[in-house]
Formats: C-alpha cells, structure tokens, sequence
C-alpha cells in the first residue's frame, strides 16, 4: 500500500505541520510555566530570579538539543523526490515515538502530586520558549521553501 496517497499534500506544507507541532504545544507550556511561576513569586517573590535563570538554562539546552531535529527532519522534508506527500509524513517513525513520548512524559507530570510547582515554573517556560524556538525556524524554512 502505498501511504502516500493518504491526505496527499505538498511537501513544503509538512513543514507548516512540524511549525503547528512545534510552536502550539510549546506556546501552550510556555503560559503553563508563566502561570506557575506567577504563583511562586505570590508566594516566594525571592525566588522568581532563580526560576528565571534556571528558565534560561533550560531553553538553551532544549534549543541545542532541538537543532539536530529541525535541520534533519527539515532536510528530510524537502528532500522527498515526489512533490506531494501524506500529511502524516512529516515526522518517521522514530519521530513519532519519540514525540508521543515526550508527550506521555508532559502530560503525565502535571498528575504527578509531589512534583512542587517551583519545577514547573522553572522547567516550563524554559521548554516552552526551546519549543517555539523550534516552531519558529519550522516556519522560516517553509517560507524560504515557498
């Protein structure tokens, strides 16, 4: 069977997907993180500065991390030979794993009771901020690409 022929469409708008995979989730735990780190600094307005630095550590790391994914799977989409591929082809397999799993892993520390909201709000707006980041080049490339 051939998937291509499943919700066909151009090549370059896969990358306007990686942008709405990239840019919503990470605009989404971007204000999660900011809402928590607004509660922490009701509460503890000493610490908010190193909630910040550890926010700026963390969307470093997460921007470095993310750059390999983006260059490859950039490369990855503008390289198909045909001009229309299946929606869903944006990311490979290993792709998607890793994705649902980064994802299983988010949604599931939100139910987890002892995680302190100090780690939201240092780890959130960090991830968000690497995630939109990613989103952003995502859209670039599609831009440039178009």
């Amino acid at each position: 069977m051939n998937t291509d022929t499943i919700l066909p469409v151009n090549k370059k708008h896969l990358l306007l997907m990686q942008v709405l995979c990239w840019l919503g989730p990470g605009v989404k735990i971007l204000t999660t993180g900011i809402n928590a780190m607004q509660t922490v600094s009701e509460c503890n307005p000493e610490r908010v500065w190193w909630l910040a630095l550890i926010a700026l550590t963390v969307a470093i790391t997460f921007s470095l991390m993310f750059n390999s994914f983006i260059n490859r799977y950039t490369a990855r989409i503008l390289n198909f030979p045909e001009q229309k591929k299946s929606l869903f082809a944006f990311f490979d397999l290993h792709g998607y794993i890793l994705i649902f799993f980064m994802m299983g892993l988010g949604i599931s520390l939100k139910f987890i009771p002892i995680i302190p909201t100090e780690f939201f709000a240092g780890f959130y707006p960090g991830l968000g901020v690497a995630l939109s980041i990613a989103g952003i080049r995502y859209f670039v490339s599609w831009w440039k690409a178009a």
